[in-house]
């Protein structure tokens, strides 16, 4: 009952997210709290130094003259927008300044974890049913590495795996972050969209990557993993792995309907060259369980000749069988380690593999992180340094493969890598390089 010119007063006290959580009261108040006067104030206060806003009188009437015409003609909600366009914009460059120092180790930015502090940024899962419900599961336990992080769900309350249809991943950020406190979870959010995955028939679709007593593993691509209890068939936990490549892009600069989408690399052509696209090339690998890493290595150097391409892939052989000088041996006991409220495990015989390879100019060129599993190979070694079982692993995408050898040594119960050899997509290489292989 109280009057529209009283609520407006009071309205222009208040800050910006304190205006954007009362729209979402009523119909009413979405109303007054789109007034342009408030908005504009706000937007003025934030642009100008303080000590020039209303400083002479002059510059006073003028400000007013402006502020006038700006008033009339706009429609309510204009001056909202733009605070919010020019306030998130700020925000991206804030953020995206920071990343852009790069490790010369890995070629990926070095001060992720600082940006995504200062961006309030945090990942949810929202899993919907085939009747349009959506469930949002938040707060995941983080796990940093070299080139990745990981994160992982658990929970009591998952809905029936037998009706979901859809998961998605979003990355989360206040829409207007505020340096001096932290985030709210109950302030206005902005959501970009990661990845979709399609939950139907998962355990038919999906890759089996492994299972223990409690729980089996199915991959979904890219970079999902998803444990099913055995006995009752349902979500025990969602396990996603997010490379760093572009990773804050992701997570900021796309829409809560449409992924963030890469610029084209730009390709400077030399036609000095006649292996240009072929040699050059650096690898960054490392193979972890969420909590522990197995390898961690880095080769240069990297080439292939023109005689290896073959079926539309670059081959380029970074751990050779014959070359024993440099075989890795495997730190532990492969496998994924797990956690409920209750429950723990490890899945063995499987690992989560992040991969950066960069090319001449140390550019990221192909980048991910899966999980992938391991499977008994029917060769035998012919290897006479080592006399064991040999196990494969592979992992492909759209963009290459990789295919891992590793021989177990029985003697001191340990996996040691023989064999690591990239495919690389000629298609790949062609629209990088601006070549024609």
């Amino acid at each position: 009952s109280m009057p529209s010119e009283m609520l407006l007063k009071i309205f222009s006290y208040l800050d910006a997210v304190s205006l954007l959580s009362l729209g979402c009261v009523n119909k009413r108040f979405y109303e007054l709290a789109n007034d342009n006067g408030i908005w504009l104030k706000l937007y003025s206060s934030s642009l100008r130094p303080k000590w020039t806003i209303w400083k002479m009188k002059s510059k006073q009437t003028e400000t007013v003259s402006l502020g006038c015409a700006a008033l009339h003609d706009k429609k309510p909600g204009y001056w909202k927008k733009e605070y919010i366009f020019k306030q998130t914009s700020a925000f991206k460059t804030r953020v995206m300044r920071l990343v852009k120092l790069l490790d010369p180790y890995t070629g990926l930015p070095c001060k992720n974890k600082e940006a995504m502090k200062v961006s309030g940024l945090s990942w949810i899962i929202v899993l919907k049913d085939r009747n349009g419900k959506e469930h949002v599961i938040e707060k995941p336990n983080l796990s940093f590495k070299d080139t990745s992080v990981t994160l992982l769900w658990y929970g009591t309350d998952w809905p029936c795996l037998d009706i979901l249809s859809t998961l998605k991943l979003f990355g989360v950020t206040p829409l207007l972050p505020d340096q001096s406190r932290p985030p709210n979870k109950n302030g206005p959010r902005r959501f970009s969209l990661i990845a979709e995955y399609h939950l139907a028939n998962l355990t038919e679709s999906s890759v089996a990557v492994g299972a223990d007593e409690l729980v089996q593993l199915f991959s979904l691509s890219p970079g999902l993993l998803v444990g099913i209890w055995k006995e009752k068939n349902e979500i025990a936990f969602v396990m996603a792995s997010l490379h760093y490549n572009q990773l804050l892009e992701r997570s900021i600069l796309g829409s809560a309907t449409v992924q963030y989408a890469p610029p084209p690399n730009k390709p400077l052509l030399d036609d000095i060259d006649p292996e240009y696209g072929l040699h050059d090339y650096s690898l960054h690998l490392d193979l972890h369980g969420r909590s522990c890493v197995y390898l961690c290595a880095s080769f240069k150097g990297l080439f292939c000749r023109k005689g290896d391409i073959e079926n539309g892939y670059l081959r380029l052989t970074v751990v050779s069988l014959k070359d024993n000088r440099k075989h890795l041996p495997i730190i532990g006991t492969l496998g994924i380690c797990w956690e409920t409220d209750v429950f723990k495990g490890n899945v063995k015989d499987c690992f989560v593999m992040d991969l950066t390879l960069l090319d001449e100019t140390g550019k990221p060129f192909w980048c991910f992180s899966a999980p992938v599993y391991m499977e008994l190979s029917s060769k035998a070694s012919g290897l006479y340094d080592y006399m064991g079982h040999i196990y494969t692993a592979d992992y492909a995408d759209s963009e290459g493969k990789v295919c891992v050898e590793f021989v177990w040594l029985e003697e001191t119960k340990e996996y040691i890598t023989v064999s690591l050899v990239l495919y690389v997509s000629t298609k790949k290489v062609n629209s990088w390089y601006g070549t024609n292989y």
